[in-house]
C-alpha cells in the first residue's frame, strides 16, 4: 500500500511540474515586422550568479520567454566574480546550463561575456562566442581580439556610466575601431540613454544596441509603454543566431528605452511605415475629413505637427486606434499631413519627420 501511495504522489508531482511548465505564459512585444525583414526582440547584456547577478541561468530564459523576447545573451563578467566562494568560476557554464531550457522555449541563446576593465577604457560585451576562456587575458586588445577571432561581435557598454569625462573616446577606442575590433555601442543601458554614444554610432557607422544589464530577478509580467525592459530590435532575414549576427554586422537595429525608439533614420522610417496605419476617410464634409489612425506597436507615439493641417500635437497610445477630424479649406482635394514623431530619435534630440497624403474622394 505504501508503494502505491508513493507512486501516486510521484505521479502527481510530475503532473504538477509538467502542468506548470506547460502553463508558462508569453506576453508578446508587438513591434511589427518591417518591409523585407523580421523584427526580433533581443537583450544582449544580462547577468547570472556566475558573476554579479542574483539568479540562476535558467531563470533568465524563463523571464525572456514571459516578457516576449526572441533572443538573449548571458554575458557574465570575466574578471569580476564576487560569488566565486559559492559558485566556481566557469565562464562557459551559464550558457551550458541555460541552453536546454532555451531550446524548450524557443529562445535563441547567445554565448557571451563581459570584458570588465576600469573606466576608462570601460566594459565591453563580446557575444556569439564559441568559448569564453580564450578571452581571459590581461591585455584588453588581446582579449577583444580573441573574441573577434571566434567570429564574435563586440560592443562598448554604458560608456558614460561614471560620467561623460571618464566615458570619453580615447586612443584605445580608436585602436579597437581602426583594427575593426569594435562593432557597436550601447546607446541605452537600463533606463539610461546615452546621446553621445548615439552620435558616435551615426558618425562612425557603429551598430546601436540597447540592453537591460539586468542583475536582479525580472519581476515584469509583460512589457508596456509605461514599464518595459530596454531591448534591441534586430531586423533579420531569418530567425536564427546567424541571422541576428548578420543583422548586427549590417547595423539593422533599433533601441527601445523608456519612451524612446532610437535608430538610424532608415530603420526608424521603416518602422514608422509598419507601425502607423491611416485609413482612407470614412466621413467627409466640404471642409473636413475624419480618419482612423492606428498605432500598431507597444509604445506611445508623440507627434508634433510640422505642416499646415491637423492637430498641433497628438499622442497615439500603444496598440490603439484613434479618430481625428482634419479641417482644410477644400476636402475634395488631396490633403498632405506633415508631422514629426518626437520620440523616434534619428539623432540626439532629433525626431523623425513623416508625411502622408490623404487622397481625394
Amino acid at each position: 500500500m505504501r508503494h502505491v501511495r508513493n507512486w501516486v504522489v510521484t505521479v502527481l508531482v510530475v503532473f504538477a511540474t509538467t502542468a506548470m511548465a506547460a502553463a508558462q505564459v508569453r506576453n508578446e512585444i508587438t513591434f511589427p515586422d518591417i518591409e523585407g525583414y523580421q523584427t526580433l526582440k533581443c537583450d544582449f547584456h544580462t547577468h547570472t550568479v556566475f558573476s554579479d547577478g542574483n539568479v540562476w541561468p535558467t531563470v533568465r530564459i524563463d523571464e525572456a520567454y514571459r516578457i516576449g523576447l526572441d533572443a538573449l545573451a548571458l554575458s557574465d563578467h570575466i574578471e569580476y566574480q564576487p560569488h566565486k566562494a559559492d559558485v566556481p568560476t566557469n565562464h562557459n557554464r551559464p550558457y551550458e546550463i541555460a541552453a536546454g531550457r532555451a531550446r524548450e522555449l524557443g529562445i535563441i541563446l547567445i554565448r557571451g561575456a563581459e570584458i570588465t576593465r576600469d573606466t576608462p577604457p570601460g566594459h565591453f560585451n563580446a557575444i556569439f562566442l564559441k568559448d569564453v576562456n580564450p578571452l581571459v587575458k590581461d591585455d584588453l586588445v588581446e582579449a577583444i581580439s580573441a573574441a573577434c577571432e571566434q567570429g564574435g561581435f563586440v560592443f562598448w557598454n554604458h560608456h558614460a556610466w561614471k560620467g561623460e569625462e571618464l566615458g570619453r573616446w580615447l586612443d584605445i577606442h580608436s585602436t579597437l575601431y581602426d583594427k575593426k575590433l569594435l562593432h557597436g555601442l550601447e546607446v541605452a543601458n537600463g533606463e539610461t540613454y546615452y546621446p553621445t554614444a548615439h552620435r558616435w554610432c551615426l558618425e562612425k557607422g557603429l551598430t546601436m544596441v540597447g540592453n537591460s544589464d539586468i542583475h536582479a530577478p525580472d519581476l515584469l509580467q509583460q512589457n508596456t509603454s509605461a514599464e518595459h525592459r530596454t531591448i534591441t530590435l534586430v531586423f533579420v532575414t531569418e530567425k536564427s543566431e546567424q541571422g541576428i549576427l548578420e543583422a548586427l554586422r549590417s547595423g539593422r537595429t533599433a533601441v527601445w528605452c523608456r519612451d524612446l525608439l532610437i535608430a538610424k533614420p532608415e530603420w526608424l522610417t521603416a518602422l514608422a511605415k509598419a507601425v502607423l496605419e491611416i485609413d482612407p476617410p470614412h466621413l467627409r464634409s466640404k471642409t473636413s475629413v475624419w480618419v482612423k489612425v492606428r498605432n500598431k506597436c507597444p509604445m506611445d507615439l508623440v507627434l508634433k505637427r510640422t505642416g499646415q493641417v491637423g492637430p498641433a500635437e497628438v499622442t497615439l497610445k500603444a496598440n490603439t486606434t484613434s479618430v481625428f477630424r482634419i479641417n482644410v479649406p477644400d476636402a475634395s482635394q488631396p490633403i498632405q499631413i506633415d508631422y514629426q514623431i518626437t520620440n523616434f530619435l534619428a539623432g540626439p534630440g532629433v525626431g523623425l519627420d513623416i508625411s502622408y497624403t490623404i487622397p481625394a474622394p
